[in-house]
């Protein structure tokens, strides 16, 4: 962005030195760790702040403003569109040190925490209480319920009990003016202005930094079931899809693997069977009337162009279930070291015409994509998989990209489901959205972030230069 100093000034230095002691760091291994997330993007921050308190952060936002120093917010670094790497330098905030959980209410269904909090550590401490929060990402272990928020991000229980966005109640966020704003609260109907709640999640650092959440928790449940189902191809998976949506009980999850998948775990030793597609179906009650909602959801699996059905009532069983979802990730880097994983999403009567799209481009640009996801949501994952040290190969790669994210939009889908838009995604966004709406967003990120410091160049793209 122009007009944004690339080395930070002394003053700012000295500033925030003072206030944050051993968190503020400008030493070469902390700017180099800081610099990075899962999309393999990398650029050196001017300096990392790890604040304690939001009172630091808001500290921090003033001083970066009065210098137009750019600042980027950071969870655990596991995203996937280098949302969260500075790549105009500026100040880094690390969450690290902000990760209590400051309250677990459960008279109230919901829990107070600060943004570093890992969303694993969050999901045992509400065991006890017998509650869970639902969003699940497979990073879940690692990343934290910052960046959760900050992506919107799912995972395959978001087809039963919706993304990061569905389940948070209020937020504490300090805006690119350094000031602390309060919305949402400890209860689930609102209708009290508004909703910058769910405004806020989801805009990936851009209009202002997460210092306090209250998460909407939900009943962990008494029982679990599982069934696996094999297709002829996928619009007889797709077909099944619908019929299984269209149950009283939603299932937990309801996944997809396409054809390709399937290949590769064969390849690598996985128990599945030859198919054009497989459906992964979880479901959820108590002990009376799990069984009653697992036939159910059988019968809906049943139809034309079913090979094959599995089903699994008991713990091992559904872990047999899963086996194969779970190493299909690890079993992608056996084809070729390079992977562009795209979260794309299209409605799910249109997921037969995504697949049959991927394939006639994996063919045309002579690359193996394998596509596979949360199904219920029409969430896929399409992998394009390369070899990084091959030129070609990655100059096609880079190719199929954009006809992939073309067909998505023919199809009445868009761009992400859960990863969000960073840098990876932002040029297509003025494909996705006509200028009008992309212009009411800008009007949007000015009025939370008038200076434009608050992660710069992220998620929206550059005004397009006029013709003529």
């Amino acid at each position: 962005m122009a007009g944004m100093p690339t080395t930070l000034p002394d003053s700012l230095h000295d500033e925030l030195a003072a206030l944050l002691g051993d968190g503020w760091q400008t030493d070469a291994a902390a700017r180099q760790r800081h610099g990075e997330d899962d999309s393999r993007r990398h650029a050196l921050p001017g300096a990392v702040a790890l604040p304690r308190t939001r009172e630091q952060v808001a500290a921090i936002v003033r001083a970066c403003r009065a210098h137009r120093v750019p600042v980027v917010a950071r969870g655990a670094g596991t995203g996937t569109t280098g949302a969260a790497v500075p790549t105009l330098g500026g100040v880094v905030v690390s969450f690290a040190r902000m990760n209590r959980i400051v309250d677990v209410r459960p008279a109230d269904r919901c829990a107070v925490v600060e943004p570093g909090t890992l969303n694993g550590e969050l999901q045992q401490a509400l065991a006890p209480h017998g509650l869970f929060w639902p969003p699940d990402p497979s990073s879940a272990d690692r990343c934290t319920v910052g960046g959760n928020l900050a992506t919107n991000a799912g995972g395959p229980r978001a087809v039963r009990y919706g993304t990061a966005r569905d389940n948070v109640l209020g937020l504490v966020a300090v805006t690119g003016t350094g000031e602390l704003v309060r919305c949402g609260g400890a209860y689930t109907k609102d209708s009290t202005g508004y909703d910058l709640t769910h405004l806020i999640v989801g805009s990936e650092g851009t209009l202002a930094l997460i210092v306090e959440a209250t998460l909407k928790l939900a009943p962990r449940p008494r029982a679990q079931a599982g069934l696996r189902a094999f297709y002829r191809d996928a619009s007889s998976a797709a077909a099944a899809v619908s019929r299984l949506m269209n149950q009283p009980a939603t299932p937990t999850a309801l996944e997809f693997m396409d054809r390709r998948s399937l290949a590769l775990l064969r390849h690598n030793g996985s128990d599945v069977p030859e198919a054009g597609a497989m459906l992964l179906v979880e479901a959820e009650g108590d002990d009376d009337t799990l069984p009653a909602t697992l036939s159910a959801m059988a019968t809906a699996a049943e139809g034309d162009g079913l090979l094959d059905l599995d089903v699994a009532q008991d713990g091992i069983a559904r872990d047999r279930l899963w086996a194969a979802r779970r190493a299909l990730s690890p079993a992608l880097r056996t084809i070729a070291p390079g992977k562009i994983n795209e979260d794309v999403v299209v409605p799910v009567s249109r997921i037969p015409d995504l697949v049959a799209g991927v394939e006639t481009l994996a063919d045309e640009f002579a690359l193996p994509i394998v596509a596979f996801g949360h199904a219920g949501n029409g969430n896929l994952h399409v992998n394009l998989m390369y070899r990084p040290d091959d030129a070609a190969e990655t100059a096609r790669a880079n190719a199929a990209l954009p006809r992939l994210f073309a067909l998505v939009l023919s199809l009445g889908g868009t761009l992400s489901g859960e990863h969000g838009i960073g840098l990876s995604k932002r040029d297509y966004m003025a494909d996705a959205f006509t200028p009008a709406t992309l212009e009411l967003m800008r009007a949007v990120k000015a009025a939370f972030d008038p200076d434009g410091i608050l992660n710069p160049g992220k998620v929206l793209p550059p005004r397009r230069a006029s013709a003529g």
